[in-house]
C-alpha cells in the first residue's frame, strides 16, 4: 500500500450503540474492528466490499462522556454514491433528518449522523458505495496548510475548488488509488480563527514502518507530540500547523478482524 494512505477517521460519538445502528443501517457499513479499553471504546466501520486501500470510519465511545464540543476547524467526513438524489431520497425515505439537499447544492448533499457530524454524499464513478472519499478540515493558512501535507507527507494535488470567499484543496500521496482516501483542506479568504473543538478526533495515515516513517517525519520538522515509544511502538501522533492531530500506523495493526 501507499506509504502515508488515509488509513482513517477518527470522531467521538455520546451512544456507541444509537451511532453503530445509524451508519449500519443507513450507509451499510459492517463493522471491521474493535478495541475495548477500561475507559473507552473504538469500533472501525465501512462498506463490506471496500478496496484494500480505502479508508475506515472509527468511532470513538467514552464511557465516562456523551456530549462534546464541534468547534469549527473539523468540518465533515464525505461518502460516494453513484447518484446523489437517489442516494438522498433513500436516507429520506428511512427517516433521516433533511438537512442540505441535492436540490440546494447540485452534485452533492448533506446529511447529520445522531451526534451532528455532518456526512456529506459524493457523486463518484468509482469506489463502493458509501466509501470514504475525503475528509474535510479547515486550515487559517492555505500556503501553510499545503505545505505541510506536501513536505511532511508526500501529498500531492487531486483537485481544487476555488470560490469568491474560500478554496478546497484535495490532497493524497502520488500514487494513490481512486478509491484511497483523501485530505479536502478548506481555506476561507476572510482571515477567520478556528476551534477544534473536542468531537473530532483525528485522521492516520499508514506506515509500512512505523519508526523509520517517525525518524522521517522528525527529519522533515513535524510536530513531536506523542512518538512510537510513547505509544508502546503501535502508532504514533504528529500535529499540522492548525493543532489537526494526525495519526501514524503501522499497516500491519490496521488489519481488523
Amino acid at each position: 500500500m501507499t506509504e502515508f494512505a488515509l488509513d482513517h477517521v477518527m470522531m467521538r460519538v455520546g451512544d456507541l450503540e444509537e451511532s453503530l445502528d445509524w451508519y449500519q443501517t443507513h450507509l451499510d457499513y459492517e463493522e471491521k474492528g474493535r478495541w475495548e479499553a477500561d475507559t473507552f471504546t473504538n469500533v472501525y466501520l465501512g462498506p463490506e466490499d471496500q478496496a484494500d486501500d480505502a479508508a475506515v470510519l472509527e468511532l470513538t465511545y467514552n464511557h465516562d462522556t456523551s456530549e462534546y464540543d464541534f468547534g469549527d476547524a473539523w468540518g465533515h467526513i464525505a461518502v460516494r454514491v453513484e447518484d446523489v438524489e437517489e442516494a438522498y431520497a433513500e436516507l429520506m425515505d428511512e427517516g433521516v433528518e433533511d438537512y442540505r439537499p441535492p436540490e440546494e447544492n447540485p452534485g452533492y448533499a448533506f446529511v447529520k449522523d445522531p451526534d451532528g457530524h455532518e456526512v456529506e454524499i459524493v457523486e463518484r464513478d468509482h469506489g463502493a458505495r458509501w466509501s470514504l472519499d475525503h475528509t474535510m478540515i479547515r486550515v487559517e493558512d492555505a500556503d501553510e496548510a499545503l505545505g505541510f501535507w506536501t513536505r511532511k507527507f508526500g501529498y500531492e494535488h487531486t483537485g481544487r475548488w476555488e470560490a469568491d470567499t474560500f478554496a478546497n484543496y484535495f490532497m493524497k500521496p502520488e500514487g494513490s488509488s481512486e478509491e484511497a482516501m483523501a485530505i479536502e483542506l478548506t481555506y476561507n479568504y476572510d482571515g477567520r480563527e478556528y476551534d477544534l473543538g473536542d468531537a473530532w478526533g483525528h485522521v492516520a495515515v499508514r506506515a509500512d514502518d512505523l519508526e523509520a516513517a517517525w525518524d522521517d517525519l522528525m527529519t522533515r520538522e513535524a510536530v513531536d507530540y506523542r512518538d512510537p515509544e510513547s505509544c508502546d511502538y503501535q502508532y504514533a501522533f504528529t500535529r499540522d500547523q492548525d493543532g489537526h492531530e494526525i495519526e501514524v500506523v503501522n499497516v500491519d495493526d490496521t488489519e481488523m478482524s
